[in-house]
């Protein structure tokens, strides 16, 4: 008996540990740049009253404190500069460039099978912010984050399957050198992830050494202009409806070295944009639109993100709500004003107002993800990581994140509805000549995998099981499998005479 007992559970260990094993690629249920878009929270009469709102916008009060070099190139597209200095758009000009922008962007990545393509609702998840503390989820502090904090975020993100791409998601706490910590963002990044990554830039000035050393790190700059894996997190407003000056030098400057850009517009709902839903997406839309018209203006086809970033906004207390109902809403309304112009587009979701990776970050991160994902975001993001309204970054919630993003990337995917999966003869065998149940038959052992996304931190098991396992607790798996990340090489790593070269150049912080 106890023979029988040890080979059970040994068989039983053994399909565990199949099961625990990556599939390959092609039997994946789920994959980065799969379609969305079937979640519409606007009708089309909707969608065409944002439209026209947003070009009236435009039109009539159009965008302040553009740098000289703006008002040339827009001037000369045909925006109309006024005497009160504000820059406005004709209808007519901005519908001839929505019509001839750039809908076939991929986000290139250091490795080609991290290649994002974000043509028509497909979607992909990463990180993004500026946070300027790491949360220790065990501990439950905060504190200052810096550099290293940063490569093992990028370290993190190379190995977890549902983290499609890393935006910086804080900032260089411990650098005090505005271009040293510019630089030391894009060594940190790159030499933790060889998926596709964003930035941002404090200068102007700034861009010629980073796009030195991205030459450097790319075999030469044909190599970088034919597969720019670094894009430009640019800010070019300031929310209400004014250029952000320094912001669109560095967009100037990032486009003449062949850098994407991602036209970010971030204005808090009831602060700096309306506080209705409806006209927080209005704004954005404009400030995009004229964002879109000055690309244009410098370099017709240059590839850009379409980045609606509206924010909720608590009017209780004035404190950003990242993680309310209205911020999904605001994501999931975003997006289909991308699908609306066919163009690529990315919105934040996925952000925790919640402190520490807890029950109300899960539900936080959950909602507005799900929503973004269904609405079709070709970039989501924020998705994973971000707490206490984007203060702060934490490892552990990125690797727990990872899990949740599998769950909503299953929503994603949908219900496929065929002659295979309505199962009638399923049913018919079933039911008529079999057991009455279809545990162990071969079409659900066939499509188990196919078909189901499985937790890997997550615990399904039973209050027995989870007993005799010790009661494992989510952060402590998080925390070990972090560590298990960590303690291992990055894949992303530099060779070691181009890792010499780089620092032989510039000033590293990261040990060597």
């Amino acid at each position: 008996m106890t023979q029988k007992t040890q080979i059970r559970a040994g068989g039983r260990s053994a399909r565990r540990a199949a099961r625990a094993a990556p599939l390959a690629d092609h039997l994946r249920p789920i994959r980065p740049g799969m379609e969305g878009g079937r979640y519409e929270p606007l009708s089309p009469t909707d969608v065409d009253r944002i439209h026209n709102a947003a070009l009236e916008a435009l039109e009539t009060i159009g965008l302040a404190d553009a740098p000289d070099s703006g008002v040339a190139y827009l001037t000369k597209a045909g925006a109309v500069l006024g005497a009160d200095g504000r820059i406005r758009f004709p209808r007519a000009l901005v519908e001839d460039v929505i019509a001839s922008a750039n809908r076939t962007v991929t986000l290139c990545a250091r490795d080609p099978a991290h290649d994002l393509d974000l043509t028509g609702t497909r979607v992909h998840y990463g990180t993004a912010g500026a946070a300027v503390h790491l949360v220790d989820a065990e501990g439950c502090n905060y504190r200052e984050c810096g550099v290293q904090d940063l490569h093992d975020a990028a370290r993190i993100t190379d190995v977890l399957q549902n983290i499609h791409f890393l935006q910086r998601p804080m900032v260089c706490r411990d650098i005090a050198d505005n271009l040293e910590m510019d630089l030391n963002t894009i060594y940190a990044t790159c030499s933790g992830t060889t998926k596709h990554i964003g930035t941002s830039f404090t200068d102007p000035a700034h861009v010629a050494p980073a796009i030195e050393m991205l030459h450097m790190i790319a075999g030469g700059e044909a190599a970088w202009r034919a597969r720019p894996f670094v894009l430009n997190s640019n800010c070019f407003v300031v929310p209400p409806m004014k250029f952000a000056t320094e912001s669109c030098q560095v967009m100037e400057e990032c486009i003449k070295h062949g850098m994407p850009v991602l036209l970010l517009s971030a204005g808090m709902a009831g602060a700096t944009a309306p506080s209705t839903v409806a006209g927080a997406i209005v704004q954005a839309t404009a400030e995009c639109l004229a964002g879109l018209v000055y690309v244009q203006a410098i370099k017709p086809g240059h590839p850009v993100v379409f980045g609606t970033w509206p924010f909720g906004l608590d009017l209780r207390s004035g404190a950003m709500t990242g993680g309310s109902g209205e911020q999904a809403l605001l994501t999931a309304g975003c997006a289909q004003m991308h699908k609306f112009y066919d163009l690529p587009g990315g919105a934040a979701a996925g952000i925790a107002d919640s402190k520490l990776p807890d029950m109300q970050a899960g539900w936080e991160q959950m909602c507005s993800n799900v929503m973004a994902g269904l609405a079709g975001l070709n970039m989501v993001y924020e998705a994973a990581g971000m707490h206490a309204s984007l203060l702060g970054f934490c490892h552990e919630s990125l690797i727990l994140g990872d899990d949740l993003l599998g769950q909503a990337m299953r929503c994603v995917r949908g219900i496929e509805v065929t002659d295979e999966t309505m199962a009638l003869d399923q049913m018919r065998a079933v039911c008529m000549d079999g057991p009455g149940h279809y545990l162990g038959t071969q079409q659900t052992l066939g499509r188990m995998e196919a078909d189901h996304v499985y937790p890997t931190l997550g615990d399904r098991s039973s209050p027995k099981e989870w007993e005799e396992k010790g009661k494992p607790n989510l952060i402590a798996k998080a925390k070990a499998r972090k560590e298990e990340i960590l303690s291992q090489r990055s894949a992303a790593r530099f060779d070691p005479e181009l890792d010499a070269r780089i620092r032989a150049r510039f000033t590293i912080h990261l040990p060597a």
